[in-house]
């Protein structure tokens, strides 16, 4: 029998709530490869009895991955990783559209904007 690559603990003394941890944590495993794209996921209702969550806690966690690409529900078959790197180059292009028609709504041109994007980037970086 092969590992099972999707180990999730909930820490009930987090401020982060339950849901929010059950999704960073499959997040993060999908975008570090350690969860490859096609791997089944758990049911709702079987990882929610490994982790003594609620059925509904752990839908909002699917949810949640499925609105940003990370999963995918393919009907009775199941809920697998989805191709989480098309998805998040997705996303950052269009995040930076909206950016880009931002800036020029401003008034700033190309360096302007470059430089504004690389300071906000250091930024996160010390975050």
């Amino acid at each position: 029998m092969a590992p099972n690559p999707l180990s999730i603990t909930v820490d009930a003394a987090s401020p982060e709530a339950p849901y929010e941890q059950v999704r960073a944590r499959i997040a993060g495993l999908a975008r570090a490869g350690e969860l490859p794209t096609g791997y089944k996921l758990p049911t709702v209702r079987g990882l929610a009895e490994e982790l003594g969550l609620a059925a509904n806690t752990v839908a909002k966690a699917y949810r949640a991955l499925e609105s940003d690409g990370v999963i995918e529900t393919r009907g009775r078959n199941g809920t697998f990783v989805a191709a989480v790197g098309d998805a998040a180059v997705r996303e950052l292009a269009d995040a930076a559209m909206v950016f880009a028609r931002r800036a020029r709504r401003l008034g700033a041109d190309e360096p302007t904007a470059l430089s504004a994007v690389t300071e906000a980037l250091k930024a996160t970086d010390d975050a």
